[in-house]
């Protein structure tokens, strides 16, 4: 994907690639995670047949057929290409992940270098808050606007229990959605949800004057694939059974996918915090 940001050269890290790759397995963030392989398979078909709870917001470029995404997903993720292969736990090669630390790390390094305007989204808060509130911090002392356009406001979200209102809500810098009424402490950090309504509303917000629209966005699920699909950039972390960000980031849409786990301890992202803010030259 295109970007009108620089990129800048490597820094030394403290937390080797050899002692990041044994956390990895060790915490289950890659190597055997906890996607089983029918959950994987199941996602893909439903990729597959347009399904927009496995889209993210993302509208593929060409027809993906099942074996397309099957090499994909092996190529990006190292997941088992043969389709037979139907039961059991699935898998994430660390290296893979590790490789695209590194490139998340030098979008990271390059938009801060811009102190060019950032959001940030998840709809995983219970592991991931943390993982990204740290990024915020680091980004807003290089001198980056962390944005928080459209807070407060409501989104009707499609949900297995019907349609549900939430608001949207940005907790140190990271944007979530919360039951109306909800209170804002780490006890209710928000809900999980994969829809890119979120992000819309928060573009919408941003473009009705709401602060400046994010040169780059960084999140998962529907905020990573809803920017993609957007034009603006857009990096972060997706699990093996989520084919649309690693769909999106062939099509050239998404400009770094980071295969990992994404719903361990939330502890267990403090390592790969400290690599990718090292490398970006980040750390405070």
């Amino acid at each position: 994907m295109g970007s009108v940001l620089s990129t800048r050269p490597f820094a030394p890290c403290s937390t080797t690639p050899a002692a990041l790759r044994s956390h990895l397995l060790r915490s289950g963030l890659a190597g055997v995670v906890s996607a089983s392989r029918e959950r994987s398979l199941s996602r893909y078909r439903m990729f597959v047949a347009g399904d927009p709870r496995a889209l993210l917001g993302l509208e593929p470029e060409r027809v993906w057929r099942l074996g397309d995404l099957l090499r994909l997903m092996a190529r990006k993720c190292g997941v088992s290409v043969d389709p037979g292969h139907a039961s059991g736990q699935d898998v994430i090669d660390p290296d893979r992940t590790i490789v695209a630390l590194g490139a998340f790390a030098d979008r990271l390094a390059a938009v801060a270098e811009a102190r060019a305007p950032v959001l940030i989204g998840t709809g995983h808060p219970y592991p991931l808050l943390d993982f990204y509130a740290s990024l915020a911090a680091a980004l807003s002392a290089a001198g980056c606007p962390v944005l928080r356009p459209a807070q407060g406001r409501s989104v009707d979200i499609t949900t297995r229990f019907g349609v549900r209102t939430y608001n949207l809500d940005y907790v140190r810098g990271v944007a979530l959605v919360r039951e109306p009424g909800a209170r804002g402490c780490r006890s209710e950090p928000g809900v999980h949800t994969h829809s890119p309504l979120p992000l819309r509303l928060a573009l919408g917000a941003a473009m009705d004057g709401d602060g400046p629209l994010p040169a780059m966005v960084i999140g998962d699920h529907g905020w990573l694939c809803g920017a993609g699909q957007l034009g603006i950039e857009a990096i972060g972390p997706a699990d093996a059974d989520d084919p649309a960000p690693f769909v999106g980031e062939a099509e050239g849409r998404v400009s770094v996918v980071v295969p990992l786990d994404d719903t361990v301890r939330s502890d267990y992202y403090r390592p790969l915090t400290r690599y990718v803010l090292n490398r970006a030259c980040l750390s405070q």
